[in-house]
Parts: C-alpha cells; structure tokens; sequence
C-alpha cells in the first residue's frame, strides 16, 4: 500500500525523516538489522569483517538509536536495565507526575491571566508543555523497547556504526520473533509488504536471502518509515475491523437480549470509538446465513475489508493520532539513519546489504509502528497528548 509520495529536492544532499511526508516505496529497497545486547553487528567487507560495537555494552544505557533526554526517560531506562519488573508500575507513575506537573503550570497560568504576573506563568507553562512533551516522548519510546524486548528482538542501532566499507550485514534474523506478534490476517499482508518494498518473496530460496544489493541510506530510511507506518495503519485497520465485527454481533443478538448499550460501553472503555466514530464503512463486515439455528457469521478477511476502504476511512486509519508520535517517529529514524551529530542523513550515500538484512528492517519497522500504536493508547489515557491535526 502507497502511503506516501514526497518529492525530495534535487540539489539536496542531507534530508531529516519525517512521517509527516509520504514516501514512495522504492523497487528495490535495502535493510538493517542489530543484535542484542552484549552481541554485536557485524558488517562484512570482501575476506575482512567488521565487529560493530555497541557503545551501551556497559549499564549505563540501553542498546537503541534514540538516547533518552528528559529526567522521566532516563529514570525509566534505569529501571528497565535494573529492575525490569517493576518498569510498568513506574511508566504509570511517571505519566501521571507529568500530567500533574503540566496541568498545575496550566492552572497557575489561567489563575494569574489578569495580573501582572501573566506573561510570566503563561510563558512558565509554555515552557512545561515542552518539558513533558520531551518526557512523555521518552517513555514512549522506552515502552516500544520493551515491547521489543519481551519477544527478545533488540533494535537496530545507528547505521553509522555499523557501515564498514559501504557494507551492511547483521544477523541473526529474528524473521520469526518479529512475525510473532501478528495475526495470521495481518502477518500475510506483513509478507506482501515486504515483498513489494524488497522484491524477496516469502518463499525465497536461501541464495535469494543472501544476495546483495545497492539503495542509497536515504531511501533505506524511506523505507523504514514508510514500514512504521504500514504497521500503524495495520493496527488501526484491526481493531476497526474487529471492533465493528463486534457491533455487529451485538446488534443481530439484540432481539434476544438487552445488553447492546453495556457490550458497547465495555468496547469504549478501551479507548476503541474513535475508530468507529469516524464514518464507518457502509460494507458490512459481517453477514449471516440462514443455515443453523445457531447462526453461523461468516467474517469478511482483514484484507478485503482494508480494500474496501474509502480514501477518507484510509486516511483515518493510517494518520497518526499524536504529534508526539509524529515526533518520536522523526527522532528514532534520523537517529538510525543519520549521522550522529546532527541527524542528518546524506543523500547520495550508497549501502550494499543483502536481502535478509532489508527484511529484517522492513519486519522491525513494522512491528514498531504496531507497538507504537498500543503505546500510544495506553499513555494517552493517563496523558493526554496532543492531537496531530
């Protein structure tokens, strides 16, 4: 699926990554992939080979791209290398001072809006929205790298340790760790994607795996958010279907019961009704035959239910909800792809990296995108974030 088209200028030798602009999917992209802590990547070049070190092999940082900024963030980081269990006792936590802290700088704002002190506490909340947005950006992130690592998948560091000699290899895989967390439904469509934006079929011989080819960095990074937001969308799309699904149970059983209105309120407890809410299909996802006196539903698949889509259910579905989800989005990948100083990333950069390394990126970006929507419900209903108009 295209879900982008941005036109990058010509003359333009270093780019930022963002998802606020749409990407067109390369014929042959290219991938990278990293290893757990305490292992390392490693990039071949011609008979040499090159160990990529990870510079957070000691304890005081977690193996990602994107360093944490904010106190929260770094405080979380300690907890998740220090004491794992405790770590969603202490998101919640932290959610909830930050929520406290940039409503009370609201609150003294609109207490002093007719004083002398007005521009000062309007400019002081200003100034704690920034804070807490850095903050909450943080813990999102973390609670993604968790995710990650409850399926024992770490992400892929900067590429700018690991390119040696123009050459990117890393292994091992973890194909079936990341296809792990889908549906069968969503993970055929997870394959297709990754056929169209590597050209490798998912029966792909092991030769096939392991050939190279050339993609300059920047379309590398295309690719990568364009995946993350594949898996945002694929998320959204699921639990629309599901959700509707649902409904649609609930109403063919009203004549026999009165508990439509209490099913419904149990779905919107879950946050769910914004996908509902936002002009449902006219298809109908479910119908019913008249075969036995329990009545059998046969349930449209995910994928024509996805076709089905008009341009404007689409849009819904594939639009991130936050902009701090637009921002992390950004951060992560310039932190990937660019160079370190300044999350720049150089245009006419060309890698050369196999096949198997391009589905290991493509496969990862998928399943952030998939994690960071469920990140992004949870915090959202401690902290509200802001709406990405």
């Amino acid at each position: 699926m295209d879900l982008a088209t941005t036109t990058l200028p010509s003359r333009s030798l270093y780019f930022y990554f963002s998802p606020k602009t749409t990407l067109t999917f390369p014929t042959k992209p290219t991938v990278v992939s990293f290893k757990p802590r305490g292992v390392s990547v490693i990039a071949s070049a011609g008979a040499s080979s090159h160990h990529c070190e990870s510079s957070s092999s000691s304890n005081s940082s977690l193996n990602s791209p994107l360093e944490q900024r904010s106190q929260a963030g770094k405080f979380l980081s300690s907890v998740l290398q220090n004491h794992r269990q405790l770590f969603h006792v202490a998101v919640t936590e932290e959610l909830k001072l930050l929520a406290d802290d940039r409503n009370a700088a609201v609150s003294r704002m609109l207490l002093s809006s007719h004083s002398d002190e007005a521009s000062l506490h309007r400019r002081i909340a200003q100034l704690k929205e920034h804070e807490c947005q850095i903050a909450v950006q943080d813990v999102m992130y973390l609670s993604i790298f968790y995710k990650f690592s409850e399926i024992k998948v770490p992400l892929v560091p900067r590429l700018s340790r690991c390119v040696y000699n123009g050459r990117l290899e890393i292994w091992p895989s973890k194909d079936w760790e990341l296809e792990s967390i889908h549906s069968l439904e969503v993970l055929d469509m997870v394959k297709e994607h990754v056929t169209a934006v590597t050209g490798l079929r998912a029966d792909s011989s092991v030769t096939e795996n392991w050939a190279t080819t050339k993609i300059t960095r920047l379309m590398l990074g295309q690719v990568y958010v364009a995946s993350i937001l594949y898996g945002y969308f694929l998320k959204s799309a699921l639990l629309r279907h599901c959700l509707e699904r649902t409904v649609g149970l609930a109403n063919q059983d009203l004549h026999l019961s009165h508990k439509t209105s209490l099913h419904f309120q149990e779905l919107c407890s879950y946050g769910l009704e914004a996908l509902l809410f936002g002009r449902v299909s006219n298809r109908q996802s479910v119908s019913c035959s008249q075969g036995s006196s329990n009545s059998e539903m046969k349930l449209e698949p995910l994928k024509c239910y996805v076709m089905g889509f008009d341009p404007e259910t689409l849009q819904r579905c594939a639009k991130l909800k936050s902009k701090e989800a637009v921002n992390l989005i950004e951060s992560h990948s310039s932190a990937l792809f660019g160079d370190e100083k300044t999350g720049l990333v150089q245009n006419d950069e060309v890698i050369l990296t196999s096949f198997s390394s391009m589905k290991r990126l493509v496969l990862e970006a998928v399943a952030f995108g998939s994690f960071l929507w469920d990140t992004e419900e949870y915090v959202d209903n401690l902290y509200k974030l802001k709406v990405n108009n």
